[in-house]
């Protein structure tokens, strides 16, 4: 099937239904030449969204996405890039969402991309010690200078994109148009409840991360823990309770009661679950990672997976993962 193409969000910008992120791989798991050939079948599938943050692997990951896209030459133009601003480093200016760092992040991120400017700018979390207004303005003027095309948020509340939404209407400056929030058959509250009036209402657009769960939905953790997989890699020891915790566990099981659906389907557990995320029409693009060309070949398969999934299968899937949100309770009616 071919690559599609859907909006962000109200934007007129068109992103691949799946994209291609760095976050673990690049740099911790891979390197120059290994990001290459991931990328380039990435590109070559028709992917033209490619996710990056300066905190991953403490900026190199943005160092290895720069050298592959000076190697291969694509055209600017053709690309749709994005980084994430908040974890810069240890100094006390280093974090946040000041004007400062927002400013010298960015500047940092584009050098190490090496290009002039990224399309897309995110703030990688919400900054409890800075005034949303102060953040709002600090990315208007990114926008204006040319650094970034459009900004948007990463793991905010439905109330803080919507109180920096306002206040930039409000100033009449350049808005929040998209989230980054994770979401999967197991993480689904804050996209398919939260922020149901923002799709509607300022045009939200997401770029969903973690489609798979870390890695548990693709089947793998069933028989134990691979070797190589993030959850054995130290700096990511913080994911080891999505698997040995109770409610890890009970994931496990339920992953299993899935993997039918998936042989019915003739494809993947891990395409079935990104082609459940597919279905999802609030959904701008699913940001996908890779190890290997193999992987995200297969992953590129999720879209002719996510045209068999009719209303009947998504029913048998509700049934065995048993978490659809539910709207609060309506005490008029109780």
């Amino acid at each position: 099937m071919d690559m599609e193409y859907r909006y962000l969000g109200r934007s007129g910008l068109k992103v691949s239904a799946l994209s291609f992120g760095s976050w673990v791989t690049f740099g911790d798991q891979m390197n120059v030449e290994a990001a290459e050939a991931c990328m380039t079948a990435a590109y070559d599938a028709g992917v033209n969204f490619f996710d990056n943050a300066e905190v991953y692997a403490q900026g190199e990951s943005e160092r290895i996405m720069g050298e592959v896209l000076r190697r291969t030459g694509w055209r600017r133009e053709d690309l749709v890039l994005s980084t994430k601003i908040f974890w810069g480093g240890q100094g006390p200016n280093d974090r946040g969402l000041s004007r400062k760092h927002i400013f010298e992040g960015t500047e940092a991120a584009l050098e190490r991309l090496g290009t002039d400017y990224v399309d897309l700018v995110f703030c990688h979390r919400p900054d409890l010690h800075t005034p949303i207004d102060e953040t709002v303005w600090a990315m208007h003027h990114l926008i204006q200078q040319g650094l970034a095309l459009y900004w948007g948020t990463s793991e905010w509340s439905a109330a803080q994109i919507r109180q920096a939404y306002d206040f930039a209407r409000r100033e009449h400056l350049i808005p929040p148009t998209m989230e980054q929030p994770e979401y999967n058959m197991f993480h689904r509250d804050r996209v398919e409840m939260e922020y149901a009036k923002l799709y509607e209402e300022i045009g939200l657009g997401t770029t969903i991360w973690s489609p798979l769960a870390s890695g548990v939905l693709t089947g793998k953790y069933n028989q134990g823990t691979p070797d190589g997989s993030r959850f054995s890699l130290p700096n990511y020891q913080w994911l080891r309770p999505r698997l040995d915790s109770p409610e890890g566990q009970a994931r496990l099981a339920k992953v299993g009661e899935l993997m039918p659906i998936a042989e019915e389907l003739e494809c993947s557990m891990a395409q079935l679950a990104l082609a459940w995320c597919l279905s999802n029409d609030d959904v701008s693009t699913v940001i996908t990672g890779a190890t290997s060309v193999e992987q995200v070949t297969e992953n590129m398969k999720a879209l002719d997976v996510a045209a068999k999934l009719t209303p009947e299968l998504l029913e048998r899937i509700e049934g065995i993962l048993a978490n659809r949100p539910q709207p609060g309770l309506d005490w008029r009616e109780n």
